[in-house]
């Protein structure tokens, strides 16, 4: 049986390896972000939200497990069937919005309008109907965006968790079941939100005025790899 402090440092370590190596906990938040101007504040709500989503459904079902006498392999095959269906979800669904967004891409096209002054002189300029003239339909958009991708983060299981808890409970070890769970929930969510952080500013080194246009679509993109790496990546 491992003692209680190894178990919290590999719970830490587990925590910080799983989010870092895991794209998907953290690129979706950076690229919608920037797609819908979100400020750090509410970028960073939206992730804290989704990552507490993300463990709290591996706890209750390793709970579950636990108080019907569940095995880690029968669990781990039930996370594993999660695992698939949340890849899907990011798949399909920035797909779905991959393809809205190279929609909204050529649809606001930059063009020119003539302007005819009362000296007679004729000024031309060029323009796009940018992210700032919000349509009532994207209103709707932008208000699911967030829950899309917290239903997404409540199907995606924390795997390793499950015998970093499993191990305390075959001891009937209930301290040490709740100092493993709030310590590898509180480190994800930390290591989620550090580098969401980093990644919105990174991106707003880029010129916003040349990716403003396409930023929907990368972003949908973003999370389209995303889904393919949890689905034929292991990640």
């Amino acid at each position: 049986m491992l003692d209680t402090h190894i178990l919290l440092i590999a719970a830490a370590a587990a925590a910080f390896t799983h989010t870092v190596l895991g794209p998907d906990h953290y690129l979706p938040f950076i690229v919608m972000s920037k797609a819908r101007h979100w400020s750090l504040q509410r970028t960073l709500f939206t992730t804290v939200c989704c990552g507490a989503g993300h463990v709290a459904g591996s706890v209750v079902i390793g709970f579950a497990g636990i108080a019907i006498g569940y095995g880690i392999a029968r669990i781990e095959t039930f996370e594993a069937i999660r695992g698939n269906l949340a890849g899907w979800a990011f798949f399909i669904f920035g797909f779905s919005y991959m393809a809205w967004g190279v929609f909204k891409a050529i649809k606001n096209k930059p063009h020119t309008h003539a302007h005819f002054h009362n000296a007679g002189d004729e000024h031309i300029h060029e323009h796009a109907h940018n992210s700032e003239h919000v349509h009532l339909h994207e209103k709707g958009a932008k208000t699911l965006t967030p829950w899309a991708l917290f239903i997404i983060f409540v199907l995606g299981p924390c795997e390793i968790l499950i015998p970093l808890v499993m191990e305390p409970a075959s001891r009937h070890d209930t301290n040490g079941i709740i100092a493993v769970t709030l310590l590898f929930s509180v480190i994800t969510i930390a290591t989620m939100c550090a580098a969401v952080t980093v990644g919105y500013y990174g991106l707003k080194i880029l010129p916003a005025k040349n990716i403003d246009r396409f930023m929907h679509a990368i972003a949908g993109a973003t999370i389209c790899l995303s889904g393919f790496a949890i689905l034929f990546l292991d990640l």
